[in-house]
């Protein structure tokens, strides 16, 4: 079967090496003049299936607030006369309950654990490298009153048997040895063990190799323009290249999957939420991180990727806007030098945005849509990285008529026909 893949992020190229796997002919499309050049390039770098929560959670509305006002907060809303980010941020508060957050959590960890499994088995197959290490994940709490916060993540972790790690202030600085040196800034942490690190970018653009010796075909700096449908199914996309046509197509264009399908009357709850990133390279191995540090406080994550420190942090809901603000860079910089002064060289950061195409439930979007050959794989806000390989094998298993290895269908477009879509 002749696929077409829109989007060449690292959704759309572990959808098109798995569905090359499967036998099939198949071609990436993207405006880029290589892989992962957009919201894959410069994320937290996490592999963190135990941290797959919903962004809307109980709590979080008066949470938001709170962010809103603080110097270095997480959340940012920068206004816009834009019904769709009224309605997504709608649905989102909608959302915002215990219960919902128990569905949506429990839709997101098996996608994810799978994920992580498949990478593994990816790493040991093909023997790919991108600065990845398996040395878990620790979420910092600097004040004692975080200590209760993560309770209701500890029942799901303990519902799905994801092994973790309650810690005090000295298991926090034997997980990470630099924290030392800051002791008097951590209250204690919670460690997933079993989370991996790795770079993305260097992930996509070495699976894309991998992925052309399995016949995989890369048609970049080409514009998609558009669906062409009849009432049943697509029969063509119109790029600047023309139209090209396949047996099934597949879209993994992130953020701006929703206005691509559109005009042919798929509705997709996905908006854009900006994150940032800084890269800094390291000037002292023993002063900067082991793996990740979640810092609690401003919900930033700190990763080691080789020679470099990730700093990643920052929901900024402004619209399809990649502008960089020097007041998100600050925040970045802030926790760093906080909790590792002497790891890395601030001077030399480079600085980059990406938008990260959030659902307002948090779970991504994989499956069928109303025209029998049109598929999606999209919608996984913050964890592109850690759901890329299970999503797209699952995709794979999907059009080639194989049944999943774990049951998505709570993951299908399906799911807003519901009330709280």
């Amino acid at each position: 079967m002749k696929v077409l893949i829109l989007g060449s992020g690292v959704i759309g190229v572990t959808s098109a090496y798995y569905l090359a796997k499967a036998g099939h002919e198949v071609t990436v499309v993207d405006r880029q003049p290589k892989p992962a050049l957009e919201t894959s390039f410069a994320n937290a770098g996490e592999v963190s299936p135990g941290y797959s929560s919903p962004w809307a959670g109980p709590g979080v509305p008066v949470k938001a607030i709170k962010w809103l006002l603080m110097k270095h907060g997480p959340l940012v809303i920068r206004p816009k006369l834009d019904p769709v980010m009224w309605l997504w941020l709608l649905k989102m508060l909608r959302n915002c309950t215990s219960e919902r957050y128990a569905v949506n959590k429990r839709r997101m960890i098996p996608i994810a654990e799978y994920s992580r499994d498949a990478l593994r088995a990816l790493r040991s197959e093909i023997g790919i490298r991108y600065d990845e290490r398996e040395r878990g994940t620790l979420q910092l709490f600097r004040y004692a009153a975080q200590l209760d916060g993560p309770a209701d993540d500890i029942a799901v972790l303990n519902q799905n048997g994801v092994p973790y790690e309650v810690l005090d202030r000295a298991g926090c600085i034997a997980a990470e040895p630099a924290l030392a040196k800051v002791s008097d800034k951590i209250a204690g942490g919670l460690r997933l063990p079993q989370d991996e690190t790795g770079d993305c970018h260097m992930f996509t653009q070495a699976l894309a190799l991998e992925a052309e010796k399995l016949g995989v075909r890369f048609a970049f700096n080409v514009g998609i323009e558009g669906l062409i449908a009849d009432a049943s199914r697509i029969s063509g996309v119109a790029t600047s290249n023309g139209v090209l046509q396949a047996d099934a197509y597949v879209v993994a264009l992130g953020s701006w999957s929703p206005r691509l399908l559109r005009p042919v009357g798929i509705s997709l709850p996905v908006y854009p939420v900006k994150g940032y990133s800084i890269t800094v390279p390291i000037t002292d191995p023993d002063a900067a991180p082991v793996s990740t540090v979640m810092d609690e406080s401003y919900k930033v994550a700190i990763t080691r990727l080789g020679d470099r420190i990730r700093v990643g942090g920052t929901a900024e809901i402004s619209g399809y806007s990649d502008r960089l603000y020097p007041a998100r860079r600050a925040t970045l910089d802030h926790s760093l030098t906080e909790l590792f002064p002497r790891g890395g060289d601030i001077g030399k950061a480079t600085f980059w945005s990406g938008l990260r195409p959030m659902t307002p439930d948090g779970p991504p979007v994989i499956g069928p849509t109303r025209y029998s050959n049109l598929h999606l794989n999209t919608g996984h806000g913050t964890l592109g990285w850690t759901m890329a390989c299970g999503s797209g094998r699952v995709l794979a298993d999907m059009l080639s008529g194989r049944k999943p290895d774990i049951d998505v269908k709570e993951l299908a477009l399906t799911r807003y026909d519901h009330r709280f879509g």
